[in-house]
């Protein structure tokens, strides 16, 4: 016997797709969901200073991103379980267009404002969908024991691909635009200002998510769902915020993994606050610092990605999953204190060792995501995976968003750095022991970490594992 899964009958609500042809369906909507996303990473700071906003504000803006997303993540948890996962994506698709035209036009603060809010509520909409839709067409072709990492790792690798090409789109295109004597004069003069050679990126990547919307509506066919209401999903919220923190509370090692995702999230805000005016100040003009910044913004990206596929090596050498987060949270932690230690000269040595530590953050967090998910994969059972993975998002935004208000309000220098670079210290700590061994369960793992029984953890059923991506949040 091969011992390969026997293939299932082929469900005709998936449209009788193969597993190849849903990989690469799953692949394309990655990719055309966060490319636009990554267009706005190099000039959203950069966007936000021109129309005349301070570093407080800004922060501001991304705490309004952040909550809106931590506050949304469990009760949108359930959402495709009601009406399907294309109409979920479909409609975090036009959320995020019009979260980006809001962006790019708006010139006062409560439009900023109420773009981000909008891309808080479609990153929270968008956290599963996808992936549950390729499992589920995956089964229904091939059977429950079909292979799924090929095309989770393809998807994850997509999603880097399109923001490390975004951000160098996004960075290049007004440095481009800004060749051509008085474009941005006449833009800005044609539209009253709302339009500028930096909005330009929002407004292009508004319309790259018009086709994502018609591709969803298009290429990812479905099952009718079984009748229920929208009203008993949102009435089952508060028992899977309960289960949530319960999950934290009685389990040390699920304990360990969600304030990891926080200490990320103040890694995270801190990066993306400080380092565009950095990029700025360094080349003179926004738009040289928005080239600069995509740049680097990009190279971040495939260290994240690198970091990814470097992960079950780094496990395998120090001896197992969470030794492997102990020693990628030594470079993060490395990383910030090299970025704060730079702050106060742009020679080329300091700025040398600066876009070192910037690596070495998305390094570490590459390859602390899939360690730390293995170890959250193993610890909760299938009914409880979506309520896990939704609490480990919303730690990680909850703590960005606070982080980010306090970066913006602390003075410029090395405190914001060395603040950051402290709190991923401690996450890193909490990894010096091992969590106690439990009695293994079928999915125990070859790699040495302790492997409890799997923990119920509440009612929400939508996704299937899902790679998070603490990275992706826009601008």
């Amino acid at each position: 016997m091969t011992g390969r899964p026997v293939p299932a009958a082929v469900s005709p609500g998936h449209g009788g797709l193969d597993g190849a042809t849903a990989r690469r369906r799953y692949v394309t909507v990655s990719f055309l969901f966060w490319l636009p996303i990554g267009m706005s990473i190099a000039t959203g700071v950069l966007l936000f200073t021109e129309r005349g906003m301070g570093l407080a504000a800004i922060a501001g803006f991304y705490a309004v991103h952040s909550l809106t997303a931590a506050a949304m993540e469990l009760p949108t948890g359930g959402l495709s379980d009601v009406i399907g996962r294309r109409p979920v994506l479909a409609i975090a698709g036009l959320l995020t267009l019009t979260a980006f035209t809001l962006i790019g036009l708006g010139a006062a603060g409560w439009a900023i404002a109420l773009g981000m809010g909008l891309m808080g509520l479609a990153r929270a909409l968008s956290s599963g969908p996808a992936e549950a839709w390729y499992v589920d067409t995956v089964h229904a072709h091939a059977g429950p024991g079909a292979d799924l990492r090929t095309g989770l790792s393809r998807g994850s690798s997509a999603t880097s691909a399109a923001l490390a090409l975004g951000t160098l789109l996004g960075g290049g295109l007004p440095w481009l635009l800004g060749l051509a004597p008085g474009l941005g004069e006449w833009l800005a003069d044609t539209t009253g200002g709302l339009v500028m050679l930096l909005s330009v990126p929002a407004l292009l990547g508004a319309l790259v998510e018009g086709v994502f919307v018609l591709y969803v509506l298009s290429a990812l066919p479905e099952p009718p769902r079984p009748r229920t209401t929208l009203r008993r999903v949102m009435g089952g919220v508060p028992a899977a915020i309960a289960a949530g923190l319960r999950l934290g509370a009685r389990d040390a090692l699920i304990r360990r993994i969600l304030l990891t995702a926080s200490a990320a999230g103040a890694a995270l805000a801190a990066v993306e606050l400080l380092t565009p005016g950095r990029a700025a100040a360094l080349m003179g003009t926004a738009e040289s610092g928005a080239l600069v910044f995509a740049g680097l913004a990009c190279a971040g990206f495939l260290c994240s990605t690198l970091g990814s596929q470097l992960a079950p090596l780094v496990a395998r050498f120090t001896g197992g999953s969470e030794r492997a987060v102990l020693a990628s949270l030594g470079l993060v932690t490395l990383g910030l204190t090299l970025l704060g230690l730079t702050t106060h000269t742009m020679s080329p040595p300091a700025t040398t060792v600066a876009v070192t530590g910037y690596g070495l953050v998305y390094l570490g967090l590459g390859v602390a995501g899939p360690n730390e998910n293995d170890l959250l994969h193993r610890r909760v059972d299938a009914s409880g995976r979506a309520t896990a993975l939704s609490v480990q998002s919303l730690s990680l935004q909850l703590v960005a968003a606070g982080a980010g208000l306090g970066a913006g309000a602390l003075p410029p220098g090395p405190l914001p750095w060395l603040l950051a670079a402290t709190a991923v210290l401690a996450g890193a700590l909490l990894w010096v022991r091992r969590a106690a061994p439990a009695p293994p369960h079928p999915g125990s793992s070859a790699t040495g970490d302790p492997v409890a029984a799997p923990v119920a953890a509440g009612p929400l059923h939508d996704t299937a594992p899902e790679e998070i991506h603490p990275h992706a949040r826009p601008t």
